[in-house]
């Protein structure tokens, strides 16, 4: 029997091949992992039409998984300087790019993204709907919306974020909270302004059960975006934050209706001590679906520096239960971000996956560690650079300033540690003075 979503499949005790792929890769039993997708705590985005997909799981019990941001702006139209960003995120092995682009006619791109990416694909289709359909933004009707979300589908995107949480609801809570930063969310603030300029409730709340069925019909994880995070600490956990979730926990549930798999959005500026109480309510309030955490940043004065405080925030959400990290790249707040911050932004997020991972207990998520630390017991070079998250970065740093001694670096040199525990249970004299030396 055909199943048309991932969901469906596993409610009927089916298993897909998604499913085996993912089940192997994540040292798990299908069944397991075929019941956890049923319940909607894990998901797998795989689209039909994406037929280059090497598929994921995002969910309880999995690793944590990255997303990286990218795509063309009205300032930057360079489709190749982004290609080369796509290129640079699937030799890091990331599992998931979002194309994120808001300026003229981006579908060739994005076709271009799906047809050679091996990493899932997410959209906005909100920032795509002004360039594509050529229209200002109160000139476009909720069925203009909706032709997009099914533009995106057709062509084979795994996951969208839809901002479908902002409905009358929240927006009269928002208004009440004078917060200081407003709304920060750029899907979020364009719909906020389309509804108050049109009168209308929010397309994707009001038309809800026709968007499930176009996500339904090509097997599309719905990304249930945060129109309401926190743009600033001083906004964290407010009551618009809180009165989206509570939407996108209603949401949810209808989503889930229709068998369509469903991810939650979570804040983007968060105090350290609040990220993992923001955890425990997401999962509480929208029934154990996955989370899907911007950082958090925890303070707001490191513009140049933000994948830093975004990798702090990322371990403390994904160690305390969130599923997947949007990177952050240095330029945050700052500019589009070149290749090299987006590599040091994927960089980051990496560290804090895998810190959590641990935290966590992810099955084989200590080995590669336990490689490592023995590999440097050994004072073998090549084999810790084999192990390095950044392996050409370890690598320069060690060979920049070499050492006297081959089997020490020059920090410690002879007075290497290792070194010395190596040659005194060996049976061997430590000597620090050798050939050559002074003193």
């Amino acid at each position: 029997m055909t199943y048309k979503t991932q969901m469906e499949a596993a409610r009927h005790g089916a298993i897909t091949k998604e499913m085996e792929r993912v089940a192997y890769k994540e040292h798990m039993d299908p069944e397991k992992l075929r019941d956890s997708i049923a319940v909607g705590e894990v998901v797998i985005p795989a689209n039909i039409h994406h037929k280059t997909l090497e598929a994921e799981g995002i969910g309880r019990g999995l690793r944590t998984k990255i997303n990286v941001n990218l795509g063309v702006s009205g300032d930057s139209r360079d489709y190749e300087r982004e290609m080369a960003k796509v290129r640079l995120a699937l030799n890091y092995k990331c599992e998931s790019i979002m194309d994120l682009s808001n300026c003229g006619k981006t579908n060739v791109f994005r076709r271009e993204l799906i047809g050679m990416s091996a990493a899932m694909v997410g959209t906005v289709p909100m920032y795509d709907a002004i360039g594509y359909l050529e229209k200002e933004l109160a000139d476009i009707t909720a069925q203009d919306f909706l032709k997009v979300v099914e533009i995106h589908a057709r062509e084979g995107v795994d996951f969208m974020t839809l901002h479908a949480g902002i409905n009358r609801r929240v927006i009269e809570t928002f208004k009440r909270s004078e917060r200081l930063t407003n709304i920060v969310s750029r899907g979020g603030s364009l719909l906020f302004a389309w509804m108050e300029m049109t009168g209308r409730e929010n397309p994707f709340f009001e038309y809800y059960d026709d968007v499930l069925e176009i996500l339904r019909t090509y097997d599309v994880t719905v990304s249930l975006g945060d129109a309401m995070r926190p743009g600033s600490n001083c906004d964290s956990t407010d009551g618009g934050q809180l009165a989206e979730l509570i939407e996108l926990g209603y949401l949810t549930k209808r989503a889930w209706e229709r068998d369509v798999q469903v991810m939650i959005e979570g804040p983007g500026h968060m105090a350290l001590n609040e990220i993992e109480a923001n955890v425990l309510l997401e999962k509480r309030l929208c029934h154990n679906a996955p989370f899907y955490v911007l950082g958090p940043l925890v303070t707001d004065i490191a513009p140049g520096y933000d994948h830093i405080t975004s990798a702090i925030g990322g371990a403390v959400a994904a160690a305390g239960g969130a599923d997947f990290l949007c990177y952050v790249t240095p330029a945050e707040h700052l500019r589009l971000p070149d290749l090299e911050d987006v590599k040091e932004g994927i960089i980051a997020s990496k560290i804090a996956a895998h810190a959590a991972d641990i935290a966590k207990g992810i099955p084989g998520a200590w080995e590669i560690d336990r490689k490592m630390s023995d590999a440097r017991r050994r004072v073998d070079w090549e084999e810790m650079f084999r192990y390095a998250i950044d392996p050409e970065k370890a690598r320069q740093y060690h060979e920049s300033l070499p050492p006297e001694d081959e089997g020490t670096c020059s920090m410690c040199g002879k007075m290497c540690a290792v070194r010395t525990m190596n040659r005194i249970l060996a049976g061997e004299e430590v000597e620090l003075y050798g050939e050559g030396s002074e003193g």
